[in-house]
């Protein structure tokens, strides 16, 4: 299944990747730490991605808890598959040029991705 979150949705799995389980209080508070939603406004958001399959909801209390329905992991491969397809038309090589090309990488990062490319016999 490819995971499609609008933006104001992926701020919320960003909030339920980094929380765990939440309720809605908690995602808002924390939200409203960067961002000036209302609260009945991010209910509705997380309504609407419990009805998308993005979190699952748990009713069984009167406060219910939401949790993110895929890891971040899985949402990123999505995105990264859509972008590369779309945008980089398949080349995986273009991508990493324009991504390396545009925004400065620590040397952390760096050694990081020369470790990974050695792995696949590119010293």
């Amino acid at each position: 299944m490819e995971i499609k979150p609008t933006e104001s949705e992926l701020e919320i799995l960003q909030v339920l990747w980094k929380m765990g389980d939440a309720t809605v209080r908690d995602v808002h508070e924390e939200l409203a730490k960067t961002k000036g939603a209302g609260y009945t406004t991010t209910l509705k958001l997380m309504q609407i991605m419990d009805e998308k399959g993005l979190v699952e909801r748990d009713t069984t209390s009167k406060t219910h808890v939401y949790k993110a329905r895929y890891t971040q992991e899985k949402a990123q491969t999505s995105a990264l598959d859509r972008i590369l397809s779309t945008v980089f038309e398949g080349s995986t090589s273009d991508l990493v040029i324009q991504a390396l090309g545009h925004h400065r990488a620590s040397q952390d990062e760096i050694d990081a991705i020369k470790k990974y490319l050695d792995q696949f016999g590119g010293k």
